[in-house]
């Protein structure tokens, strides 16, 4: 295989940065790629890597539209536990979207203090589950915050001049 066809992809600070040998602007994260390259090419023969770039959204974009997703979640299907919350929305954006533990369940317990989200823990192995799901006052609120979020979405086209991509 050639180096060229080699990609690699850092995490630095929450975001992805994907680059190849060949770029002459990543500093400290060049050297990190050139000892992998070299550990590579030392130790395996006959391989050719590929990595997909993930983009991942900022924090701030993900908590404005954190209470949005899991009512949105929760009002169109059964009740979820926290995890499958994550994994769910991991799949549904292709891993753009990773909703960590200490911005999930605060939102979470938040939103059962509110009476928007209800509760009920089942036994799975040897392990307590703790099971959400959406109230009619949820489900209320799932329809407003989605228009708002529609609403938003077009104001904020409009305002950046921005050309939807489909598909």
């Amino acid at each position: 295989f050639q180096k060229q066809d080699i990609e690699y992809v850092l995490s630095l600070d929450s975001l992805f940065c994907c680059f190849d040998k060949s770029n002459k602007d990543c500093g400290a994260e060049k050297m990190i790629v050139d000892t992998l390259i070299k550990i590579i090419h030392k130790n395996i023969r006959y391989i050719k890597i590929k990595v997909y770039l993930c983009i991942m959204y900022s924090s701030e974009l993900i908590k404005g539209t954190l209470r949005t997703i899991v009512l949105k979640l929760l009002a169109d299907g059964n009740k979820m536990y926290g995890y499958e919350i994550t994994q769910r929305v991991k799949e549904l954006t292709g891993n753009k979207i990773q909703l960590t533990e200490g911005a999930l369940y605060p939102t979470l317990h938040a939103m059962e203090a509110e009476g928007v989200l209800s509760t009920h823990t089942e036994n799975v192995g040897n392990r307590i589950r703790k099971y959400y799901g959406i109230t009619r006052s949820g489900k209320k609120l799932a329809g407003e915050k989605l228009s708002e979020y529609r609403d938003f979405i077009n104001t904020m086209v409009t305002l950046l001049d921005l050309q939807l991509k489909i598909g």
